[in-house]
Parts: C-alpha cells; sequence; structure tokens
C-alpha cells in the first residue's frame, strides 16, 4: 500500500460527526437496524430508473459514503472505509460520478415526488438560492473568479444555484443547477468545454433565469404544493424573475436592494403619439406631471411612526426572534413605466445599530401581516440544508470536474439529506417545531390597521434550532453493494442524522 494511500486511509479512519457538531443520541439497537432497512426501501425507489445493475450498486455504495461520518468524503476515502483497498473500486466509483451515461432529471423529479409526500403541504414555500463552492485551479466545469457566498468574499468557485421546499413539517432540497459564467462561452474557452463535457445545446443563463427555469419546471409537473416563492436581493433585484413568479400565479415575498424605485400612488401613462418638436413617441412614458418615484431607502425614513409594529419572526435557539415591521401598498418601477400594485415590507432589527431589509410581495390585499411576517423568516431552511448538505453529506466533498460529475454528485448531496430528512419523519424527531402565530408586541400603539386573516387551522412556523443525532449501524446496504461488487463487506459505518429536539 502506498504512502499516499495509507495516509488516506487514517484519514478515513477518523469519526468525528462530519458537521462538528456534538452527537446527540437516544436511539434503540431496534432504531439502528430500522434505518438500515430504511436506506434499503428508500435506495430502491431510485433503482428502476438506472438502466444498468452496476449503477444501482455504485449509486447505493456513494450514497453510504455520503451518509458515513467519514471526514472527507470524497470517493477514494469511501472506498477504504467501505470497501478497503480496492483500486478497482475506485476506478469504477469514479467513472460512474464523473463520466457515466445516466441523466439526474428523472432522479430529481421521484425526489420531488416523496418531498410532496413526506412534507407537502397547499401553503408551502419555495426557497431559491446560491451557493459558492471555491475550487483550486481553472479546469472544473464552471469554475470562475466570482462572488462565492461561502466565503463572502470573490473568490475562484463555482456557483450552485439550489431550491429548497419548506413548510410546517420540515424542509428538503427540490433541484439544482450548475450557473455556468458568461466568459465560458467564449472562444478561448472552447477546450475547457469540451473537456468538461458541457453540453453543446447549453446556452447562458443568469442566475436567476435558472431559478426562474426551476420554479416553472415544478409549477408544470405540479407534484410539489407550494402557494409562496421567496429569494435575497440578488433574485429579487431582477424584474424578470418576480414577472415570472407572478405570471405563474404564485406569491412571492423577494428581498429588493435598498435603491429599488416604488411610487405610492399609481401615477398616469400617457399613450404613444405626438410628441412636443413633432416627432412621434413610440411608447408610452409617465406623465410628466407625475411625482418622480422614490427609493425603498427614501421612502423608509417617510414612514409614520404608527405604521410600524413589533412582531416575532420565529423562535430561535437562542429565544425569540423579534423585529419592527412596517407594509404599505406601492407601485415597483418597471423599465420606467408603473408595475403591479404590492406590498412593500420593511423589517428592522431591535438594537442600537439597526439592520433594515427591504421586501416586495404581489400577495393580494387581503393577505395579513402576519403571514408577510412568516415568510419574511424563511430563509434559513434554505441556510440550515446548504450547512447541512455540506456538512453532513458532503455536498462540497467532490473532486470530479465534469459536467456529468457535478450533476451526479449533487444529485447524490440531496438524495442523502433528503434520507435524513426521512428518518427524522420516521423516528417522530420534531422537524419543525411549533412556533407561537406571530402576534404584536408593545400593547394597542403597535395594532395593526388594515384587513387580517386568520391562519389556517393546524399552522405551526419551522424553528431553526436543530442538533445532530448520530445513529452507528452495520449497514445491510454497504454490505450487499460489498457482495455484489465481489469485494470485502463494509466496515462498521454510523449515520449522522439531523434531527430536531422537541
Amino acid at each position: 500500500m502506498s504512502h499516499r494511500t495509507k495516509a488516506t486511509h487514517r484519514r478515513a479512519s477518523r469519526r468525528p460527526p462530519a458537521s462538528g457538531r456534538t452527537p446527540w443520541c437516544r436511539l434503540t439497537a431496534r432504531d439502528v437496524a430500522t434505518s438500515a432497512d430504511e436506506l434499503l426501501t428508500y435506495h430502491r425507489q431510485f433503482q428502476p430508473l438506472f438502466q444498468r445493475r452496476e449503477q444501482r450498486d455504485w449509486s447505493l455504495l456513494y450514497l453510504c459514503g455520503q451518509l458515513s461520518e467519514l471526514e472527507r468524503k470524497t470517493i477514494e476515502p469511501m472506498v477504504l472505509a467501505l470497501l478497503g483497498p480496492n483500486p478497482n473500486a475506485i476506478r469504477g466509483l469514479q467513472q460512474f460520478i464523473g463520466q457515466s451515461e445516466w441523466e439526474t432529471p428523472p432522479f430529481l423529479e421521484e425526489a420531488q415526488r416523496l418531498v410532496a409526500n413526506w412534507l407537502g403541504e397547499p401553503e408551502g414555500v419555495v426557497i431559491v438560492d446560491g451557493s459558492g463552492f471555491p475550487k483550486q485551479g481553472n479546469h472544473s466545469v464552471g469554475v470562475a473568479w466570482q462572488y462565492c457566498g461561502h466565503l463572502g468574499k470573490r473568490a475562484n468557485c463555482q456557483q450552485g444555484v439550489f431550491l429548497v421546499y419548506a413548510s410546517r413539517r420540515g424542509y428538503a432540497f427540490l433541484d439544482e443547477r450548475l450557473y455556468v459564467p458568461q466568459v465560458w462561452f467564449s472562444q478561448e474557452y472552447q477546450a475547457r468545454w469540451k473537456a468538461c463535457g458541457i453540453p453543446e445545446t447549453l446556452s447562458f443563463r443568469t442566475e436567476p433565469e435558472l431559478g426562474r427555469e426551476m420554479i416553472a419546471d415544478l409549477v408544470q409537473r405540479a407534484v410539489v404544493p407550494f402557494r409562496w416563492v421567496t429569494c435575497d436581493e440578488k433574485y429579487g433585484g431582477n424584474p424578470a424573475f418576480l414577472e415570472e413568479i407572478a405570471a405563474l400565479d404564485k406569491w412571492y415575498l423577494a428581498e429588493v436592494p435598498a435603491d429599488t424605485r416604488v411610487w405610492l400612488h399609481t401615477p398616469s401613462v400617457e399613450p404613444p403619439g405626438q410628441g412636443l418638436l413633432g416627432r412621434p413617441r413610440l411608447r408610452p412614458r409617465v406623465r410628466l406631471t407625475a411625482p418622480r418615484p422614490r427609493e425603498m431607502r427614501e421612502l423608509l425614513t417617510h414612514l409614520p411612526r404608527a405604521l410600524w409594529c413589533r412582531r416575532m419572526i420565529k423562535e430561535g435557539s437562542k429565544g425569540s426572534l423579534v423585529a419592527e415591521f412596517a407594509v404599505v401598498r406601492v407601485t415597483p418601477v418597471r423599465d420606467e413605466l408603473p408595475g403591479p400594485r404590492s406590498w412593500a415590507l420593511f423589517r428592522r432589527t431591535l438594537g442600537p445599530k439597526a439592520e433594515v431589509k427591504f421586501f416586495l410581495s404581489n400577495a393580494p390585499t387581503t393577505c395579513p401581516l402576519q403571514e408577510l411576517v412568516r415568510i419574511s423568516g424563511l430563509r434559513w431552511p434554505v441556510e440550515t440544508a446548504l450547512e447541512e448538505g455540506k456538512g453532513e453529506t458532503g455536498m462540497d466533498h467532490y473532486e470530479t470536474r465534469t459536467w456529468r460529475g457535478w450533476h451526479h454528485h449533487m444529485l447524490h448531496a440531496i438524495l442523502a439529506h433528503l434520507f435524513l430528512i426521512r428518518l427524522c419523519l420516521l423516528f417522530q424527531k420534531k422537524s419543525g417545531a411549533h412556533d407561537r402565530p406571530s402576534t404584536p408586541i408593545g400593547g394597542a400603539r403597535h395594532q395593526r390597521r388594515g384587513p387580517e386573516l386568520t391562519r389556517h387551522a393546524g399552522y405551526s412556523s419551522l424553528s431553526s434550532t436543530s442538533e445532530p443525532c448520530r445513529l452507528p449501524f452495520s449497514s445491510q446496504a454497504n454490505s450487499l453493494t460489498a457482495k455484489q461488487t465481489t469485494v470485502k463487506p463494509a466496515q462498521r459505518q454510523s449515520l449522522v442524522v439531523i434531527s430536531e429536539i422537541s
């Protein structure tokens, strides 16, 4: 065995929790056996989508590796830990992830069906967000010098766009896309394009366009029930993104930049016609006597004090998260013309250094403030899911450079995360604590004017408090894979499960 292989084997033998958090365990031996059986049953639902038996076996092995406690969940440590030193297995698993010709969309559609069955509700929320994956070198598909949210700065990285579903029953990934920067479509990148196996039919899409595409696919398939779409200002600051969501008959609550311009009252518009100097005007325009639109941050300074009210967003791990809110009806600027009438929501943190966030929503006038408050606090499920994906299922632990490899790996990270959510439901650990409804704080001065609707019966918010639960077990799935690929049986592994503490 080479020095490198021995060093990798030593690293693979370490057993810290993948997320670095202290394990919490209340599981019996029967629970352990049930989790192993559940993994086999879970994976069996996806097996018909593979064309060959070897692909099914490699997929199960890779999933077991992502659910293990390995510190680094790349292919070589996976094989060493699960099957022992087997060069053929390492090459076989590398080929399965990086080059094997199987497509991910059918698997994502099946995963969405499971999410709908396990977590679905009519008032579900779809959250769109991006995440960066820092990389060394310039040969990985889509890598470029760009902003990396994972690092909080510009860096050499790949950028993925993800959809996460959130309901009162839990949260899970729905879909993914790899953002390919525009520079990759230039002539100088053609050699890298071919080396990475990027489809010739691929055209440039911005991150908001990738998000719109995934949400449109969800609506077209009509498998996952949801009412709301929420996002940060990278997507909310793109008018085309918001218009597409509205055209899909969904409500959005989108964070927008502070310089977003709006009118308090919809201005009059002049149709095309004869201009002042005799030249015809080909486009409509806002009447010259109309008031100018204001930026959201300017509008903030003119909001009356009586409009603000204090509301609890959710119960967090460090107590209640409370902020001040104000909401007004506005007309946003769309291509220098009035857009659709919308809600403008202002959220201001408490304390001497208050932070203000700005939101726009196309929700109807009957939508209560408490519902807008609830949706404004639902950014954490996508952040938590990405954190868990990177900390628990090795979402950022990959060494493949190809287009297929990136999507194959991300699919298995999503499936592994969904299996953990399944175990949370199976063992009846609360994947969402029952928070109290958001209510006014501070007496009569904070009473909200305008129409209010009551929540539907049985509503409860998601909690942001979660702890990992370690499930050690001798994986029957690992043994099965080892037998089918004629290698040694898997060693005793453990499965890290995210479960909510009641």
